[in-house]
C-alpha cells in the first residue's frame, strides 16, 4: 500500500489498482506550492467533513478523473449541485463496500460546514479495511471515547492522526488516541500550515517515543509504503 502526503490532511492511498484521496486541499497551500493538483489521479475521493482546508480541490479532481466523492449525505448533494455525477452519500455509523475494500464512516468530534457556509453534516472519519491492510483515518477530531469502539470492529494496522491542537487534539491526545485504537504507527496529519497548527517537530517526536509510538511525519510530495 503506497501512501503519498500533499500537505494538511491530504492523501493519496494506492490500494491495488485504485486511487483513494482524502481531504483534497493543495492549490491554496503554501506549503503544497509544489504539487500541481492537475497531475493527481483518483478514484475515489473521501472527505471527512466540508470545511475549506479538506475539500477546496476536491470539485476540480473528481471532475478531472470522474472520481466518486464519498462523503456525508449534505456534503454529497452539495457536490451533486456542482455537477459531480458519481457519488456515495453516507452517515456515521454506515459502511459500503467498494472495488479496494470497505470503508465505515466513524464517529469524529468537530464542526462542519461547507466553503459558502451550507451546513456540511457531522464531522466523521473513516476505518479503511482493504486486502493489504486496515487504518484509520481520523479527520478532524477530539479526543474521544468512540475510538475504543474501533479495535472491537477491526485488526487496525495503523492510523492517521491530527497532531496540530487549537482545531483538533495535539500529539498527547493523539497518542492517547492511537492507545485507544491500538496502534502503534501513527501518521501525523493537520499541522503546520496555518499560524494556528504549527507545531514543534521534535517535540512531538519526543512525546510519541515517550509514549512507545511511531510517529511518522511525511514531507508534502512523499510517497512511503505500509
Amino acid at each position: 500500500m503506497k501512501i503519498t502526503y500533499y500537505g494538511q490532511s491530504c492523501f493519496l492511498f494506492e490500494i491495488g489498482e485504485n486511487r483513494v484521496l482524502f481531504d483534497p486541499f493543495i492549490s491554496p497551500n503554501e506549503l503544497a506550492s509544489s504539487i500541481n493538483v492537475d497531475d493527481i489521479k483518483a478514484d475515489y475521493i473521501l472527505l471527512s467533513h466540508g470545511h475549506q482546508d479538506h475539500v477546496h480541490d476536491a470539485e476540480q479532481i473528481a471532475k478531472n478523473n470522474n472520481s466518486t466523492i464519498i462523503a456525508t449525505f449534505e456534503i454529497v448533494n452539495w457536490y451533486g449541485a456542482k455537477g459531480i455525477e458519481k457519488l456515495h452519500p453516507m452517515n456515521t455509523g454506515g459502511k459500503v463496500t467498494l472495488p479496494f475494500g470497505t470503508v465505515k464512516m466513524v464517529n469524529a468530534i468537530h464542526s462542519s460546514s461547507l466553503p459558502d457556509g451550507t451546513y456540511a453534516g457531522s464531522a466523521a472519519g473513516f476505518v479503511v479495511e482493504a486486502e493489504e491492510k486496515t487504518f484509520y483515518f481520523a479527520g478532524d477530531t477530539a479526543l474521544t471515547y468512540d475510538m475504543k469502539l474501533i479495535p472491537e470492529q477491526f485488526d487496525v494496522d495503523f492510523a492517521l492522526l491530527p497532531i496540530g491542537d487549537n482545531f483538533t487534539m495535539d500529539i498527547h491526545d493523539a497518542m492517547i488516541a492511537a492507545d485507544f485504537v491500538q496502534v502503534d504507527t501513527v501518521i501525523g496529519m493537520h499541522f503546520d500550515t496555518f499560524p494556528y497548527i504549527q507545531i514543534d517537530k521534535e517535540e512531538v517526536k519526543e512525546v510519541a517515543q515517550m509514549a512507545d509510538k511511531e510517529l511518522i511525519l511525511m514531507e508534502i510530495g512523499q510517497t512511503i509504503e505500509l
